[in-house]
């Protein structure tokens, strides 16, 4: 595994680590969870944006790396959106969305490893990962307004329902450019270049 790859890593390992904390009962109403959730998040992010400019400064981009980074950025981003859909937050049928285009695209790489072409991440892709990484930082935020009990009192009620109405639709946007995104792995794969 080269640099970039253990980055990578990092966001894999992190991503139960993350769902751990936020889910386990006994912790779902510790304040402490709060900054811990945000370091989690933050340097889950921040792993994604570094290994991507570590293989290009080293020159290691690898088949094999535009496959696990993807693969990574997947993983993350389902749990996160799994802990927001069962804490409330986000609406399931658009976290079926998210599931159902991610293992379209999973089929589609199969189909174009078949050919011999490792599809990497595309500009559209790239796009959709912003939106859902915004769509996931307001529904933490709504997350944290609860847990730190801003929640109990008339304006932390406000807070929190405009937080997670603007986590909604950054999360409904997020699932129209995933599905354009997918449109647009199937017409590479048609067309049969990348």
């Amino acid at each position: 595994m080269n640099t970039a790859d253990k980055l990578t890593t990092v966001r894999i390992i992190l991503a139960p680590l993350f769902c751990v904390v936020y889910l386990v009962p006994a912790w779902s109403e510790q304040v402490w969870t709060v900054p811990v959730l945000w370091v989690i998040f933050i340097v889950s992010e921040l792993t994604d944006m570094l290994d991507g400019m570590v293989a290009r400064k080293q020159k290691i981009v690898s088949d094999f790396g535009k496959l696990f980074d993807p693969f990574a950025d997947t993983l993350t981003q389902i749990t996160y959106f799994f802990c927001f859909i069962l804490d409330g937050i986000l609406p399931v049928p658009l976290f079926l969305l998210v599931v159902y285009r991610e293992f379209g695209i999973l089929f589609v790489r199969n189909l174009m490893l078949r050919r011999g072409v490792t599809l990497g991440a595309r500009m559209g892709g790239k796009i959709k990962t912003v939106t859902y990484i915004a769509a996931a930082a307001l529904a933490l935020l709504a997350a944290s307004v609860r847990r730190l009990r801003f929640f109990d009192d008339a304006a932390g009620s406000r807070v929190f329902s405009l937080v997670s109405i603007a986590a909604t639709v950054v999360f409904a946007l997020s699932v129209l450019l995933a599905i354009l995104s997918f449109a647009d792995y199937v017409k590479v794969y048609r067309k049969g270049k990348t």
